[in-house]
């Protein structure tokens, strides 16, 4: 029955086509950064980057943790950095040519400290620096043009220009904090009718449109990942679950040579790509 309720609730999403204003248009940007000297394409020889579907998430412990990704068809975990403090948060580009994460500043603490940027195409990764009294950042995102990018601090708000411009930090105003907001959640459909929240109940997802009550997506998942347009993939322990939005029956992603506690995923569709 619970199964039912999830496919037939995700079956009346994908029919509806509700009206968003919170969204930018999506258009095409130039992202090239110089290789640092020593530094290689994480992804060469595994994935074409910007074409190829693959995934990007966090592994190993919480003070020791580092990025991986996987092609969308699935297959061996690919390590992407290696430094010894805690790495979190990624969020690929609508591109697909750079992931940008939130990286602790210390061995001892795995509370996020700064913003980074590494880049898919040269394994180059630069820092993206907030304004004093920003405070500790939680959530970084894209705006869908691939122009900016949103970080969530404690301090509020912040939208930073995408390279090769400059960052040029700056809070969000008031007027244009829905728009920013989007980039941090998880949005459904093309174009997009709802977003993924958390229900009332504890541990439990819910999928909210622009009208009527959240309802039932999925219990026990640690987290909902768009999974391209007519797709959301649910991480459920070590398993990815890909349910399509409209009819069809689920999937799983068949990963392997996992890192310990593979979270927090983030995905890139491809051109043309697997989902």
């Amino acid at each position: 029955m619970r199964g039912e309720r999830e496919g037939g609730f995700l079956a009346t999403l994908g029919a509806m086509a509700l009206r968003t204003s919170y969204l930018l248009p999506l258009t095409s940007y130039l992202f090239l950064l110089t290789a640092c000297e020593g530094t290689l394409p994480p992804l060469r020889g595994k994935a074409e980057v910007g074409r190829d579907a693959y995934a990007v998430f966090v592994g190993g412990s919480g003070t020791s943790s580092d990025l991986y990704a996987v092609r969308g068809d699935g297959g061996p975990a690919i390590p992407l950095t290696y430094t010894p403090v805690a790495e979190l948060a990624p969020a690929l580009s609508p591109n697909g040519w750079a992931v940008a994460f939130l990286r602790a500043r210390s061995l001892r603490d795995s509370t996020p400290a700064t913003v980074w940027l590494l880049n898919l195409l040269s394994g180059a990764d630069r820092e993206l620096r907030l304004p004093k009294g920003a405070g500790t950042p939680r959530q970084v995102g894209w705006s869908r043009d691939g122009g900016s990018l949103v970080v969530q601090a404690a301090g509020g708000l912040y939208r930073l220009d995408a390279p090769p411009a400059k960052p040029e930090p700056r809070p969000v105003p008031e007027a244009k904090r829905a728009a920013a907001e989007s980039s941090l959640a998880v949005l459904l459909g093309d174009p997009v009718f709802a977003r993924v929240v958390p229900c009332q109940t504890a541990g439990e997802l819910c999928v909210a449109g622009d009208s009527g009550a959240p309802g039932f997506l999925a219990r026990g998942a640690q987290q909902a990942v768009r999974w391209g347009p007519d797709s959301v993939a649910l991480l459920i322990g070590e398993k990815v679950e890909i349910r399509p939005l409209g009819r069809g029956r689920p999937r799983r992603l068949t990963w392997s040579q996992l890192p310990e506690n593979p979270r927090q995923l983030t995905y890139f569709e491809g051109v043309g790509g697997e989902r």
